[in-house]
């Protein structure tokens, strides 16, 4: 009575339709991102061999997860995560073979084989419905370069799949069919899942035409040969061939790279010297010395050329942990030590990837404040606006370069651009020294202001004076690099008086003066002598307060906008000891353009 009602049991489960999903309980997760490795997952590539751009048919098999790796399309089923598994066809005749199928694979419930939820059988929408795995294809973490895999986690991979195969083959499924790295999934735990098991009646039909040849030998690295000689006899695959799959697969945990990963040979060529059955047989290159000889020894007994010669899963398995010399790969154990060490690594990242951040920014504000002046690009960064400001006391000063228009006629533009950079950097380190701040350079042109946005009383003109004296002093000592005999005749004008300043701009934003003084200073420099250094009455006023500057008379000069006006020469100061240019290397009045 009891083997009856067991019988029947059995029998109900075989041919229940409960894992029929209408479609429209998918909610399909339509903001995922794509990326190479998307492509890999849907089984599709070999790292090596079939290139980096190869995809699948179908771009709707490879999706985003949430944490960002690439593995298929997501979808939420009454709350749940699962994976999208489109099959290319579109109509499916729902046969009692067929649900018996489908109902023997998802009755395959076991820690390392990924869950069958259910399929969708709609004309146009058929697809399966698989459990989720957070960490996307065996493939996929083996590709991504940024996890560090130690021998810990590669054993207790392979120790996955040898179980999961293993339970696969004694049950009433009997064998995958198309096992391979992409078909492996991780799950959050770190745990490998054998997967998208082959199901022949359900998939018969499927259109594969749309993979190229190339794309499909790509496909066909994990098979064995006797199944590539006679792919029509093993329809359904065997035990056998799997275990060939899993040789491949173990040479890509050894290598971290797509079958036949150090070969340089094209797939189309690996699988025509598979089928030609060679002696010795063709089969991936794994150098000795990367694992223990015992595991270099159970993937050569997998991918024997005799079937017969492969040895079963629980074989292997045996062997694996004769391996681990009787140690059992607790996967909780594994865990705690993968996780302990991969968090040690995401330290380890995450300290780097800031330091580097710290560094750019540090270049960012160091460029910032070249731009703009230092507290202006402080309150810039705290998000302040900057007001415009009113300064009562500033001096502005201006520099040219006399005859500069035939020196640039008779060089090229590349000897201008170094002569320039290296005038301005020998400035820079000048001015520097002093309480100024550099406005702007414009071709030759040279602008520089000191009082703001720092106030600092009457300084501004003694700091500026002070600084042309040793602007001018540089030039006895700078040398044009392709006119080493000219003298730089450099022209310099300086002004005290009020300005208005402010932030202008927002792509490219600048530190710009406003007012009358400006256009004086200018003046006072496009008015100047090369080799002098042009000083206004208002400005000479300050430096008598401040005293120990020397000046001499200049006498009248008529200036566009102000009339006539008895200007100065700076021609010193009290412990200023360096060697100005002597005068008689002046250039010519007829070398000067006033304005």
């Amino acid at each position: 009575m009891d083997e009856q009602r067991r019988r029947k049991l059995e029998k109900d489960r075989l041919y229940r339709m409960d894992w029929k999903i209408a479609f429209n309980r998918l909610q399909v997760r339509e903001s995922n991102r794509l990326s190479e490795a998307s492509f890999k997952s849907s089984g599709g590539k070999s790292t090596s061999n079939c290139g980096s751009s190869m995809k699948t048919g179908n771009s709707n098999d490879t999706m985003l997860s949430l944490s960002g790796q690439i593995f298929t399309q997501v979808a939420v089923l009454d709350g749940q995560l699962v994976a999208i598994k489109p099959i290319q066809k579109p109509f499916l005749a729902v046969t009692t073979d067929v649900i018996v199928e489908v109902n023997r694979i998802r009755s395959l419930k076991y820690k390392t084989i990924n869950q069958l939820i259910g399929a969708c059988v709609e004309p146009q929408k058929i697809c399966l419905i698989w459990a989720y795995c957070g960490k996307g294809s065996l493939q996929d973490v083996l590709q991504n370069e940024n996890i560090k895999l130690d021998w810990i986690f590669k054993v207790s991979f392979i120790s996955d799949i040898v179980r999961g195969m293993s339970f696969l083959h004694d049950s009433q499924v009997e064998c995958h069919g198309r096992l391979k790295s992409s078909n492996i999934l991780v799950d959050n735990h770190w745990c490998c899942k054998v997967g998208d098991i082959l199901m022949p009646l359900f998939r018969a039909g499927e259109r594969t035409s749309v993979l190229g040849q190339h794309q499909q030998n790509c496909n066909k690295l994990w098979t064995a040969p006797e199944i590539l000689r006679d792919p029509m006899t093993h329809i359904r695959g065997n035990k056998k061939g799997d275990v060939y799959s899993f040789a491949i697969i173990l040479q890509e945990i050894i290598l971290r790279t797509g079958p036949y990963g150090n070969e340089a040979t094209d797939p189309d060529e690996i699988i025509e010297r598979i089928i030609a059955g060679e002696c010795p047989p063709y089969r991936p290159n794994v150098p000795p010395g990367l694992v223990a000889d015992a595991i270099t020894d159970i993937m050569r007994s997998c991918w024997e050329e005799n079937p017969l010669q492969r040895p079963p899963f629980s074989v292997i398995g045996e062997n694996l942990r004769k391996v681990n010399k009787g140690k059992t790969t607790n996967i909780i154990d594994q865990m705690i030590h993968m996780l302990s060490k991969y968090a040690d690594h995401l330290e380890d990242l995450v300290a780097d990837r800031t330091r580097q951040l710290e560094e750019e920014q540090r270049k960012t504000d160091e460029l910032l404040c070249r731009m703009l002046p230092t507290t202006i690009a402080n309150d810039l960064k705290r998000g302040k606006t900057v007001e415009p400001d009113y300064f009562e006391a500033c001096t502005v000063f201006f520099s040219d370069i006399v005859g500069f228009t035939r020196l640039a006629a008779n060089s090229t533009p590349l000897e201008i651009v170094e002569f320039l950079n290296d005038l301005y950097t020998t400035f820079d380190n000048i001015i520097d020294l002093y309480d100024v701040y550099k406005v702007e350079t414009i071709g030759d042109a040279y602008m520089v202001a000191s009082g703001l946005p720092i106030r600092n009383g009457n300084r501004h003109a003694g700091e500026i004076a002070t600084m042309a004296l040793d602007l001018l002093a540089s030039m006895s000592i700078f040398t044009i690099k392709h006119r080493p005999d000219r003298t730089l005749q450099l022209r310099t004008g300086m002004h005290s008086g009020p300005v208005a300043a402010g932030v202008v701009g927002q792509k490219m934003p600048r530190y710009c003066l406003f007012g009358d003084t400006v256009n004086y200073a200018s003046r006072m420099e496009s008015s100047g002598l090369a080799l002098r250094i042009h000083v206004s009455p208002e400005c000479k006023g300050v430096l008598d307060e401040l005293g120990g500057f020397h000046l001499e008379s200049r006498g009248e000069v008529s200036m566009k906008g102000k009339g006539s006006i008895s200007t100065f020469f700076l021609t010193g100061k009290d412990g200023f000891n360096k060697d100005l240019p002597p005068l008689y290397l002046q250039a010519p009045l007829s070398e000067h353009n006033f304005k």
